[in-house]
């Protein structure tokens, strides 16, 4: 069935241009087999890995069957975190956006209720959202979802993991009885199973296995964002990655235009290549960056669209500066390089949040991909030393030098000076005014999350001052989720952020026990979001926080008071991830 072209499954005019406009050629497995029956208005069981293109699977057939003159909320799709809701909510909107009358509303916890009722109230007909916060508009009215036409649970796993499944099944219990389920799931645990045969009626059953792999020949290596802006990074590693050529994907066409822009400022040659330029200038870019050498081009910043299809022998790195939307357009991407059995190397740049994409990306290539890290400037400096040494023996080697021979020898009588001297002005002025070397103190760039690192965070100790915010009050809670639970910092983090509204940078330390776990929070955290957060599950179970010197509250629903000081001492083991973003799971290797 994969052998379909998109112009074969029904979509809607526009929404098939848009398609073809943003470059897709060939629907993925996930989107052939969920199109035809999601267009008919079947119900769905979809499993799939994250990355295998789903979230088009189920946005091209729904966008296609909205009714322009319907100003009811038509779809709703429960995500598991605000991450996917808003990555959902924004390659929904990149589809459709060529229809006039749609509208999105994304809803989720950690953001001010008021905008999120502002765009529900403009006539939101696709609202993308958390359970906990679709649930509160819904019980508030803000959120009326009597006239919904589908329900889409994307990541229902991911969603029983974090303990939702009781808010998602209160929202199946509240819509419409005719409505449409589109349930995505990995796996398929007892409890998904459960939901699946008690809520979806006469369902297609998709089962999508991950078979793609990469060629052994490609060099595949990670730099997680962090501490430096992607510019710099990118300028950093291109600078000393021995390279031939080098495509860097983008997202979007106005990227590759803005990137190009910006690397030529710093003195790194590069060239756009995308959808918006005529087919006889792109071949002409294609064919430079071919050849290469005095005339052509070395570094091309491109879109999806370059990777199908662009065979060029001498491309040697492959840069992922944006991630891929799916580990097939991934694969494709990193496929322009390797070519013929000689080495490749694909460069990923990944933010925290797309950690889970990583493990997808890894399954999909079953190889490991390694952990770098960004050039230092000693490193940089050798190279570009190194290279102007080899600049300089190349010039010495060339036959054509006696005009430049006859005017320093002019120079020279006219202004006496040592010839070393002479050198180096001429090597100056090479340069135009940029520095030659760089300075030491650009590797002292901190990351802009975490805490102060002159203090210790000890169990029992007062709350570490956040290192970007030292002047906001901390306060140090106790959360009863640990080791044994399979905690992570990361999750943590985005279980907190997500029910309380609290931004991630205002997270400070965290440390990890056995039984439970401590969080530093700013003092100004109300009563309503700590309820919040108590409510909040994490592996099934409800954090409960508490100050860290009171007993954790029994759990509660809108009410209640912490306890009285409970004075055990407890046994831990550290863990000094506070306030960072997500770890890496084992599988990211240091290289």
């Amino acid at each position: 069935m994969t052998s379909l072209s998109f112009d074969q499954l029904g979509l809607h005019p526009t929404i098939l241009q848009t398609v073809t406009d943003i470059g897709y050629e060939t629907p993925s497995p996930i989107q052939a087999q969920s199109i035809p029956p999601l267009l008919s208005g079947q119900d769905i069981l979809g499993q799939a890995q994250t990355g295998s293109g789903k979230t088009a699977a189920f946005a091209l057939p729904l966008l296609s069957r909205l009714e322009p003159k319907n100003k009811n909320v038509q779809v709703l799709i429960l995500t598991p975190t605000r991450e996917l809701a808003m990555q959902v909510s924004a390659a929904i909107q990149n589809y459709g956006r060529d229809l006039k009358t749609l509208k999105i509303a994304t809803i989720y916890g950690g953001a001010a209720y008021d905008k999120q009722i502002r765009d529900l109230r403009n006539g939101a007909n696709i609202v993308v959202g958390t359970p906990g916060r679709v649930m509160d508009h819904i019980k508030k009215g803000t959120l009326k979802i009597g006239e919904l036409k589908t329900l889409v649970l994307d990541e229902a796993d991911e969603m029983l993991r974090m303990g939702f499944i009781d808010d998602v099944e209160w929202i199946l219990e509240h819509t419409p009885d005719n409505r449409q389920i589109a349930l995505y799931s990995a796996t398929m645990p007892a409890q998904i199973k459960k939901v699946t045969e008690k809520y979806l009626v006469d369902y297609a059953h998709i089962k999508i296995q991950q078979k793609t792999a990469t060629a052994t020949s490609i060099k595949q290596r990670v730099w997680m964002v962090r501490g430096y802006n992607k510019l710099d990074a990118l300028s950093r590693i291109l600078e000393v990655e021995d390279y031939q050529a080098v495509i860097i994907f983008v997202r979007t066409k106005a990227a590759t235009e803005e990137l190009a822009m910006q690397l030529n400022k710093r003195g790194i040659s590069a060239e756009p290549l995308n959808g918006d330029m005529s087919q006889a200038q792109r071949e002409k870019t294609v064919d430079r960056l071919r050849k290469g050498g005095v005339n052509g081009i070395s570094i091309l910043i491109g879109t999806d669209v370059v990777a199908r299809g662009l065979d060029v022998p001498r491309i040697s790195h492959v840069i992922n500066y944006d991630i891929p939307f799916d580990t097939e357009s991934y694969i494709h991407r990193i496929g322009r390089t390797g070519r013929a059995g000689s080495e490749g190397h694909a460069i990923l740049f990944a933010a925290p949040r797309e950690t889970r994409m990583l493990k997808s990306i890894e399954r999909a290539t079953r190889q490991p991909i390694d952990v770098m890290d960004l050039p230092t400037v000693e490193e940089i400096n050798a190279k570009r030393i190194k290279v102007f040494k080899e600049e300089i023996k190349k010039a010495l080697e060339e036959k054509d030098l006696d005009i430049y021979t006859t005017v320093i020898k002019e120079f020279q009588e006219e202004n006496p000076c040592e010839p070393q001297e002479l050198m180096a002005a001429l090597a100056k002025m090479n340069h135009k005014g940029r520095p030659f070397l760089l300075n030491k103190q650009l590797d002292n760039i901190k990351s802009t999350r975490g805490v102060s690192e002159d203090k210790k965070g000890r169990m029992g100790g007062k709350a570490i001052p956040l290192r970007d915010n030292p002047n906001v009050k901390m306060v140090r809670y106790k959360v009863q989720v640990g080791y044994k639970d399979g905690l992570r910092p990361g999750t943590l983090v985005g279980a907190v952020a997500n029910e309380s509204g609290i931004s991630g940078r205002m997270i400070g330390h965290i440390e990890i026990f056995t039984t439970f776990s401590t969080i530093d929070l700013p003092s100004s955290v109300d009563k309503d979001a700590l309820d919040k957060i108590s409510n909040a599950k994490i592996r099934g179970r409800f954090l409960n926080i508490a100050p860290f010197t009171e007993k954790p509250p029994t759990r509660h629903r809108g009410g209640g008071s912490f306890k009285k000081k409970d004075k055990k001492s407890f046994g831990h083991k550290k863990h000094n991830n506070a306030g960072a973003p997500p770890t890496r799971g084992k599988h990211f290797k240091k290289k």
